[in-house]
């Protein structure tokens, strides 16, 4: 299980990134629409968007402000994005559920709820929750060991198992106060309920939050977030068995990572980043194995970003929060993707 941070020779930059740069142009972005689309908790925030049953579900986690109070999992549906309609909240008595994900498992016949969990006496650690209809949630179970917080599961399409990347602030002591380090460890599991340890990422600079995805090729890339050192994200790549990965800066300050592949090859990332105006939005990027290129600013601004990306009849889909237009609400945005 070896991880290593380094600056990649030029020869090197240009063999990672062939994987998916095989259109010979960029990509580019056009925002089509976006619309507020909730705002009924005094802090609305940390979005995820799946599709399942010819449904979309967006994800978020509802409470008093961004960091404190007891925050709760709300979940919107809608069939086609004009309209969505209030579905189900997921609650924990003295829990403040935090960034919650989706993903339909590999047999598509359940909806796969993953989050952080957080309280003064309990300290923090993941939960998760299944359902069969959107509506019923198994109750939620608790993973990894305390102070563990696995952030995104993703499939992986080869071989059908479940992987996520899972940070530690205080991974020696126990807590309660943050390291000068953290630690950073990728998981797997056959069916989302045991995980096992599957590598440890040797990343330097308070690394957080990070989205792990499989390319067409099989290889694994993780964008990552750092609270540390120059605060910037990287990239980690790997091949299977997904234990030896080389981490490439990407020289951005990034926040809520998230990225996908489109069918076309392309790499589309979404973070809170900055573009063409001051100060923090959200913000899509053009991705490669080593690199962000900010291509699209979303109407946003303070307080934002974590955004939900899907890919459906040849458009992006993207939920995330935003601060912009006073309280902090969901938006929901089509993305033409070039």
């Amino acid at each position: 299980m070896i991880s290593r941070l380094l600056i990649v020779p030029a020869v090197a930059l240009l063999h990672l990134a062939s994987a998916s740069l095989l259109h010979a142009q960029a990509p580019t972005a056009e925002l089509v629409s976006v619309e507020k689309i909730w705002d009924a908790a005094p802090h609305n925030g940390f979005t995820d968007l799946t599709r399942y049953k010819n449904l979309f579900y967006c994800c978020f986690r509802e409470a008093d402000s961004a960091t404190k109070g007891d925050g709760v999992i709300h979940m919107l549906v809608s069939s086609s994005g004009k309209t969505w309609v209030d579905h189900v909240t997921i609650s924990e008595a003295g829990v403040d559920l935090r960034d919650p994900k989706l993903i339909v498992t590999p047999d598509e016949k359940r909806l796969y709820l993953l989050c952080g969990g957080q309280s003064a006496t309990l300290g923090r650690q993941t939960r998760y929750a299944t359902s069969m209809d959107g509506k019923v949630w198994t109750p939620l179970q608790k993973l990894l060991a305390k102070g563990d917080w696995l952030w995104r599961a993703t499939i992986n399409p080869t071989d059908k198992r479940f992987y996520g990347v899972s940070y530690n602030i205080h991974p020696n002591s126990g807590g309660p106060a943050p390291e000068k380090e953290f630690s950073l460890k990728t998981y797997a599991s056959t069916d989302g309920s045991v995980w096992q340890l599957s590598s440890i990422l040797n990343v330097p600079g308070q690394p957080t939050e990070a989205t792990l995805r499989f390319l067409k090729d099989g290889t694994a890339l993780a964008l990552i977030a750092r609270q540390g050192g120059d605060r910037k994200g990287v990239i980690g790549t790997a091949k299977a068995p997904y234990r030896d990965w080389t981490f490439a800066p990407t020289g951005l300050p990034i926040g809520g990572p998230n990225f996908i592949e489109l069918p076309d090859g392309k790499l589309i990332a979404g973070s809170r980043g900055f573009g063409k105006t001051p100060g923090p939005h959200m913000v899509l990027f053009a991705m490669t194995p080593t690199s962000l290129t900010p291509i699209l600013e979303l109407p946003s601004g303070g307080d934002c970003s974590y955004p939900g990306l899907y890919w459906d009849e040849d458009m992006l889909h993207v939920t995330y929060y935003s601060s912009h237009e006073g309280k902090s609400a969901i938006y929901y945005a089509k993305v033409k993707v070039k």
